[in-house]
């Protein structure tokens, strides 16, 4: 084990290290020091970096207690509705809704590439009575992700987690991954999303997964970098050295749940998945760790652009905690109306994103917060799944853009172009769009409601 000098570009720290033979780095949070005597931008002149997310559930809603009554700002919803777990933080949330797929449709297929690219699909092959399909067109952290590295590169140009499991599919990547690069001859062009938490902490730290199994149980990446923690205590003021103990303790806590046991050096059957308790997979233990993890991330500058899939487009999972017992996609067209375990699935699923809103608004980010200098899209591939309808879509902008977004407001456009909100949460991201979409998808009209004045 050994330790470097502390790296300093113009606006990040980073510690680096070595660990079991394996190099280490360690990102940490913007401190005060770095910024101009106001606090809204760095001390050089340049902006503090916006982040910008794609945040996907499969299979749609039951949109009878999915939207708000009321339409304009101040949204709010009956407690009994699927976005009542977002009410805490609806400072941060706008709802989008009436618009609609403008490409040519196929259930499922077409619904993935227009909310999560603004433009068609790409048919491959027939298969069964359905069809196989990828995206024509590069998913939107794709594209937010080009345009800040641009700017000034990240360590990673994007990260890609995934929450529920992946359950098969012969429909093509459009069923089973989230972040694609976009094809335009059907060859595979996708950014895998990370199922394993271990594996992703992993990738954040550069341990890599040749690490002898010895080390990672018995050791911290924090050792790595110890002295140069020490250094760098030295140089912080008061309120810097609490905001990188909470970085610290945020790193050493997500290890303690993740690594092997000191006692337990044998390789485990699958040491980086959550085993399924009684056949049950552990949906909300994986949503927290995943979340850490990218807020982790975005707090350390490791990257400005990720996708979270929390379940897949026409998903399988089965969201037993409401009493179903059936694959959410198989469920959508048995359960008889009124769609109550549909109902209460979205529920739940909007209390999953809750929780990472939760933890980016507590993740300190320059003289806010993450969310603060976050853009979240949040979509699914269908209005209702039972009817496969691709109008009237359900869609979020969360975050307030580093000042760009307004929140707590429910945009409404009957029949309008899906496009249009992908492109108001790129620009609340940063990203100078005039124009957005592709074919059909193409639109020139942000939602101007939704931007702060």
């Amino acid at each position: 084990m050994s330790a470097r000098k502390i790296e300093r570009p113009s606006r990040r720290l980073f510690l680096r290290g070595m660990l079991g033979g394996a190099a280490v780095a360690v990102g940490l949070p913007i401190f005060e020091m770095m910024l101009n005597n106001h606090g809204d931008a760095f001390a050089n002149g340049e902006d503090i970096p916006t982040r910008f997310g794609l945040w996907f559930f499969g299979n749609g809603v039951h949109l009878p207690t999915w939207t708000p009554p009321t339409i304009g700002p101040d949204w709010t919803v009956p407690e009994d509705f699927a976005l009542a777990p977002l009410l805490p933080y609806k400072e941060y949330v706008s709802v989008v809704s009436g618009l609609s797929v403008k490409t040519p449709r196929h259930p499922h297929h077409s619904g993935m590439s227009a909310v999560c690219s603004g433009g068609p699909h790409l048919k491959i092959d027939d298969v069964r009575d359905t069809i196989v399909s990828t995206m024509k067109y590069p998913s939107i952290d794709q594209v937010a992700a080009q345009y800040f590295q641009s700017l000034a590169p990240s360590p990673y140009k994007s990260l890609e987690a995934a929450v529920t499991r992946f359950r098969g599919t012969d429909e093509g990547t459009s069923f089973q991954h989230l972040s694609h690069n976009g094809s335009k001859s059907g060859e595979t062009n996708v950014n895998p999303s990370e199922e394993s938490p271990h594996a992703f902490f992993d990738r954040l730290f550069n341990k890599g997964a040749g690490s002898p199994l010895v080390d990672r149980a018995r050791a911290s990446v924090l050792d790595a970098v110890s002295g140069q923690i020490k250094t760098l205590q030295g140089r912080l003021g008061t309120k810097d050295k609490q905001r990188l103990e909470q970085h610290l303790t945020s790193i050493s806590e997500i290890e303690s749940r993740l690594n092997v046991p000191i006692g337990e050096c044998n390789k485990p059957d699958d040491p980086g998945v959550f085993p399924d308790l009684a056949s049950n997979e552990q949906i909300a233990e994986k949503n927290k760790a995943m979340s850490d993890l990218m807020a982790l991330a975005l707090s350390c500058g490791l990257t400005r652009s990720f996708s979270i899939q929390y379940s897949t487009c026409g998903s399988g999972a089965v969201f037993w905690m409401v009493g179903a017992t059936d694959g959410q996609h198989y469920m959508n067209h048995t359960e008889p109306a009124p769609y109550t375990k549909q109902k209460d699935a979205v529920r739940f699923t909007m209390g999953q994103l809750a929780y990472f809103l939760d933890r980016l608004k507590n993740t300190p980010d320059a003289t806010g917060n993450l969310l603060d200098h976050s853009s979240l899209f949040v979509c699914t591939e269908h209005t209702e799944g039972w009817t496969h309808s691709q109008d009237d879509l359900p869609m979020l902008v969360c975050g307030k853009g580093g000042g760009r977004l307004r929140g707590n407001y429910h945009y409404r456009q009957d029949g309008g172009n899906a496009s249009r909100a992908l492109m108001t949460a790129l620009r609340g991201a940063g990203l100078p769009l005039t124009e957005f979409g592709y074919e059909e998808g193409y639109v020139k009209d942000p939602i101007v409601e939704l931007e702060a004045s």
